[in-house]
């Protein structure tokens, strides 16, 4: 019988404590982004990896290629369309809906697995961790701001190089419609040198083109309309008012060609791209979706949200290995494991910044200690039949050989335990 694999872009994630691995790095960078968005008083919202197919269909847009090509869906039982979700924004927005809660303010944040059937490369994979914020209920002003504030703290906090967010204005509902008649007639002359990709987009969704990766494509878009030239002039005080204020925190561009792949953006929109990840360079994104609401049936409310890709932004952080003390526990005689729990019960009690490992197979002194040192163990607690008898225990230091190993007793053991 053949053996059963991991299916093609699913990844098996184990932390090894090595900042050099993926699986590792991805961890840590979880928990550094979640404090990041409870620093800023979001607060977390977890919504099912499962939802009507329609939930995406009505929100990214039937034209989409989430849509068309990267939705895992499927039937159940009774006949009814699921859907994997690829993506959170969409799902925060039925469940606020579902609770009626559209006409108050939020500030949530969301971490968790998406899923995408697209061609799996360095740092896209078909079930992918995505972390986003979502601020709901407030127009648009203040909330661009702080979504801006919160992308610089994310660089800063990683220390990352090369970055730079990339921020436009797609204007009003008409603006955009207008922009798009525009491209729409600048582009038809030109249509037969278009790829079928972007022959495709000019008839669903024009503005996506200006997203497009075809050399060709992106020649014949140099002369192109701008949507600087749709939309009013508050839409560009507010790029400018944004890369003024924060200019000197991060690299921020504005870019008139910037869109969204996703059919409910709207307004300001942004992304941050790092030189590292070469050819697709976008690690973070999002923007305005006022109308998303009451396209899912709900009522009306002015909503803005980011989405980060945890894999392409853990290719291009470093981190160090900030791992906390080890101290190993290594009992001499099984018959002594009763006692030797309780005692290491009591120790995690008084310090939860020690890790306290206790090796759980048998083996010889030597041995335990052998793997305390291979562990890069900082202390080693050894507990006899001798000590136990005596109320004590020995404490070896292992990486400082300076430091000779002492016994002492149990409340001793506490209170240096306590104070590491």
């Amino acid at each position: 019988m053949a053996n059963i694999k991991s299916l093609t872009g699913m990844q098996d994630l184990y932390d090894d404590g090595d900042m050099k691995n993926l699986s590792s790095k991805l961890f840590e960078v979880e928990k550094r982004i979640k404090d990041i968005f409870i620093n800023y008083k979001f607060q977390e919202i977890r919504t099912p990896v499962l939802e009507d197919a329609n939930l995406f269909i009505r929100s990214v847009g039937s034209s989409s290629d989430i849509v068309n090509k990267e939705i895992y869906s499927f039937n159940d039982r009774n006949d009814k369309a699921l859907a994997m979700r690829p993506e959170g924004t969409a799902s925060v927005i039925r469940s606020i809906i579902e609770k009626k809660l559209e006409l108050s303010t939020h500030k949530l944040w969301y971490l968790g697995p998406m899923w995408r059937y697209e061609r799996p490369q360095k740092g896209r994979y078909r079930q992918f961790n995505q972390a986003g914020v979502e601020i709901l209920g407030i127009p648009e002003g203040f909330p661009e701001y702080e979504m801006i504030s919160i992308i610089c703290s994310i660089i800063q906090d990683f220390d990352l190089k090369n970055c730079v967010i990339k921020i436009n204005h797609l204007g009003t509902k008409e603006n955009k419609e207008s922009f798009c008649q525009a491209l729409v007639n600048f582009l038809e002359p030109f249509k037969k040198e278009l790829n079928e990709k972007d022959q495709e987009r000019l008839e669903k969704n024009p503005l996506r083109i200006l997203d497009s990766k075809s050399s060709e494509t992106k020649s014949i878009l140099k002369n192109s309309p701008s949507i600087k030239d749709f939309v009013d002039e508050s839409s560009i005080d507010l790029l400018n008012s944004l890369k003024n204020e924060f200019s000197d925190l991060c690299n921020i561009e504005i870019d008139h060609k910037l869109v969204r792949g996703l059919d409910y953006y709207s307004g300001f929109v942004f992304e941050a791209i790092s030189s590292e990840l070469g050819a697709q360079d976008s690690f973070l994104g999002g923007g305005r979706y006022d109308y998303l609401c009451s396209q899912l049936g709900g009522k009306e409310m002015p909503a803005i949200g980011m989405a980060i890709g945890l894999e392409r932004f853990s290719e291009i952080v470093s981190l160090k290995n900030n791992q906390k003390k080890l101290v190993s526990f290594i009992i001499q005689t099984s018959n002594l494991e009763p006692k030797a729990y309780k005692i290491a019960h009591h120790l995690r009690s008084l310090n939860k910044d020690i890790v306290l490992d206790i090796s759980l197979s048998e083996g010889s002194l030597k041995s335990k200690m052998r793997k305390a040192n291979k562990n890069n163990a900082d202390f080693a607690i050894i507990l006899g039949e001798e000590e136990l008898n005596n109320k004590s225990v020995v404490i070896k230091p292992l990486k400082d050989e300076l430091k000779e190993q002492q016994a002492v007793s149990i409340d001793d053991l506490y209170s240096f335990y306590k104070a590491l």
